[in-house]
Formats: C-alpha cells, structure tokens, sequence
C-alpha cells in the first residue's frame, strides 16, 4: 500500500468525521464527552485554522485513511499542546501509517514551539496506548488543560527534544 500525508482541506470534514466516529464506536469508546459528540468532529478544517494548530491528513492510495493534529487546547500551558483526533480506518492499521502521523505531529508540535505534547484518551483504545507508550508518552494522574472531552479516563504527556 501507497500512503502519504497532506493538510487538511475543507472537503474532508464529512469523511473524517466519520472515521472519528466509526473507530471510536468500533473500540466501544463512543461515550457521552468524547468527540464522537464534540460537535468540532464535523468542522475539522475550521477548527485547525487555530493558530498553533495543524492537522495532517492520511492517505492511502489516494483515499482517506484517517489523520491526526496537534492543537493547542485552552488551558494547557503555553509550550504545551495536544496530540489529537488520532484516528485510522481499519485496512490502514498495522502498515506504519499512525507512527508516520505521530511522527508528523510531533515534528510540527516542535517547528511551532512547543516544548510537550499532552494526549487524552480510553483503555478501550489498547493498541493506541502502546504505540503512545512508544513514543514516550508517559501516564498522568489526571487531565492537564480544559478539552472538555470528560469521557477520556488516561492521560499522557511527552517531552519533546528540541
């Protein structure tokens, strides 16, 4: 399989969307206070226009697989943003495209200054936690910032090198 990575555009929002929302209600992890019903799951374009913030699009033989951004969420310490809407269909799992996005975000967290990249998520989400685990990301005791995303029960932060 081909794959590459481009910036959000606004004719992605609906097909994004419902990857988000198909992989979480795959996992069980479509609860109240996730983004399955954060209302930005349909506006991802209009969202990442936030300055700070970037959104990368995957692509696999030139359909879309999934994606995931770096946004600077409110709350969060000024050289701290969060690794976000992680999310990939299931034939584009396990080919290396999700270490590919991480890698990608992590790149731009650093470009635009950050110094850590904080992440919420759900036990549900077992192969994402380790490839976090992977990277560095290391469990919180408690949420960092105001997502509003209350449904999320783990939370990981990483420190860049600069």
């Amino acid at each position: 399989m081909k794959f590459n990575l481009r910036p959000i555009e606004l004719n992605d929002n609906p097909v994004l969307a419902k990857i988000v929302r198909n992989t979480l209600a795959e996992f069980g992890a479509n609860h109240p206070g996730t983004v399955y019903y954060d209302p930005t799951t349909d506006a991802l374009y209009e969202l990442f226009q936030t300055k700070g913030a970037g959104y990368f699009v995957a692509c696999v033989d030139d359909k879309i697989a999934g994606g995931a951004g770096i946004y600077p969420t409110a709350g969060l310490a000024p050289d701290t943003c969060e690794l976000v809407k992680m999310y990939l269909v299931p034939e584009a799992r396990g080919i290396g495209l999700g270490k590919t996005l991480i890698d990608k975000s992590l790149s731009y967290a650093r470009e635009a200054g950050y110094r850590q990249v904080y992440l919420e998520t759900m036990p549900e989400l077992k192969q994402a936690l380790k490839v976090y685990e992977k990277f560095g990301f290391r469990y919180l005791e408690g949420p960092m910032g105001n997502s509003g995303h209350t449904g999320c029960s783990l939370w990981m932060l990483k420190t860049l090198e600069v």
